[in-house]
């Protein structure tokens, strides 16, 4: 008896629901909001480890994968604030760990013997 190989192949946008963003239903993709987690997991590290100020991190962080999951759902609006916000709270925070470096820093060869 032979054994005939067939293909499967699997559906993955579910039957009878619209596209989960509005661009796709005129034929072009919407913008894709961005969510910056990535650098939001920088920013909670470099935090922790070289500023000390690892509470100034997490808020990015939280609201970057609030924005990413947001953008998985097909909420777009809500992805684009939720990615404003984690993004204005990334420079928040690298600037004040270049700050909380340069104040460092300036101490550290201030008062280094000569």
């Amino acid at each position: 008896m032979a054994c005939k190989e067939q293909s499967v192949s699997v559906d993955l946008q579910p039957r009878g629901l619209p596209p989960p963003y509005p661009g796709a239903q005129q034929g072009f993709p919407a913008e894709q909001p961005r969510d910056f987690v990535l650098w939001s997991l920088f920013n909670v590290l470099l935090c922790q480890k070289l500023a000390c100020l690892g509470c100034l991190g997490f808020p990015a962080l939280i609201f970057s994968i609030k924005a990413r999951d947001r953008k998985v759902l097909g909420d777009l609006e809500g992805a684009r604030s939720y990615g404003t916000t984690a993004k204005v709270l990334n420079i928040i925070g690298s600037l004040l760990v270049v700050v909380a470096i340069a104040v460092v820093l300036f101490i550290y060869f201030s008062t280094a013997p000569v």
